[in-house]
């Protein structure tokens, strides 16, 4: 596992620190979210009531896992971008381990600690699963997904995580994940869908401001992160959790708030902000139909069918590689 003091890695977060923060709209990445306690944190915000997101995927996949099987040629192996503890993907697991004498199933995250429990809980609850877990940003690092002779893949990437990201990085990671596939490959997106009559905005926002903190403690841990590893200066109480329902991006917004005029030191480097200046953190972008299919499309696969909980409040889209 890459550690705070290994190499590359404080590299990649020093570059994306030091390029972000000197932008005129101050961003982090959110992938840098998940060290080891940010990828907790998340976890937890999973089950929180606010959060809808997690349980509406997860009971689609209840549904209509079962049936999964029957779109794609066996034998198929199993890839997830983003795999984390894979709580929700033992569903679909346990629907192929029933259509197949084996699964090999290839979690991919920057958490090894999430992996170590994700091979650990499926290891003791679905036979025939073989896991082997690759420790390794999607987004900055080589990952490699395992084809076993006369396999197909199904690749996930679920939790909505693709709305995370702006535009244009979101298909960069859905090509370079097309990329390791072939034709007649699938795809499993999860994406949360835009506010209408069936979701209000006000729902959105309680999803990104719980009660309890929870979402506001997992936004600061992106400055802890850097305190640690960077031997940043940031003042954990001088920034403010704020989301915001961006209407003409389709978005939710999260932002560190600076709740003071006040300087930053990384690595030799100064920041100065602004009273009521924010760090950009995160987007998730919830998507209508038309630029769910336009994603697909413009990263090289075909829409085959989407499947929605009855309040059409999510989806997860099975797609072919072409």
């Amino acid at each position: 596992m890459p550690t705070a003091t290994s190499a590359p890695l404080t590299k990649a977060v020093l570059t994306e620190a030091l390029t972000g923060l000197a932008a005129a709209q101050k961003t982090l990445s959110p992938w840098l979210f998940y060290d080891a306690r940010g990828s907790e944190l998340f976890e937890h915000i999973t089950q929180l009531p606010e959060y809808y997101l997690t349980r509406t995927e997860r009971a689609i996949f209840q549904k209509h896992a079962p049936a999964l099987p029957l779109h794609l040629i066996a034998p198929v192996t199993i890839a997830e971008l983003g795999a984390g503890t894979a709580a929700k993907t033992g569903i679909i697991l346990n629907a192929f381990a029933d259509h197949q004498n084996s699964v090999l199933y290839q979690p991919i995250d920057i958490s090894a600690s999430a992996l170590d429990e994700a091979a650990t809980s499926i290891a003791a609850h679905i036979p025939n699963i073989t896991v082997r877990p690759q420790v390794a940003n999607y987004i900055t690092d080589r990952y490699i997904i395992e084809r076993p002779p006369n396999h197909n893949v199904l690749a996930l990437y679920i939790g909505s995580s693709i709305g995370n990201f702006w535009p244009q990085e979101a298909t960069g990671i859905l090509r370079n994940l097309r990329g390791h596939l072939q034709p007649g490959d699938f795809l499993l997106l999860g994406t949360d869908l835009a506010p209408g009559d069936h979701k209000s905005i006000a729902t959105l926002l309680a999803a990104y401001d719980d009660a309890a903190g929870i979402t506001a403690a997992f936004n600061r841990n992106i400055l802890v992160r850097l305190n640690r590893e960077l031997a940043a200066d940031f003042n954990l109480n001088a920034f403010a959790h704020r989301a915001r329902w961006n209407a003409a991006a389709s978005r939710i917004e999260m932002h560190l708030e600076s709740l003071t005029a006040q300087s930053v030191h990384i690595a030799g480097h100064k920041f100065t902000f602004a009273e009521g200046e924010t760090i950009h953190t995160e987007n998730s972008v919830k998507f209508t139909e038309q630029s769910l299919t336009t994603l697909l499309t413009h990263s090289g696969f075909a829409l085959d069918q989407t499947l929605t909980d009855a309040n059409h409040s999510f989806a997860v889209t099975l797609a072919e590689a072409v």
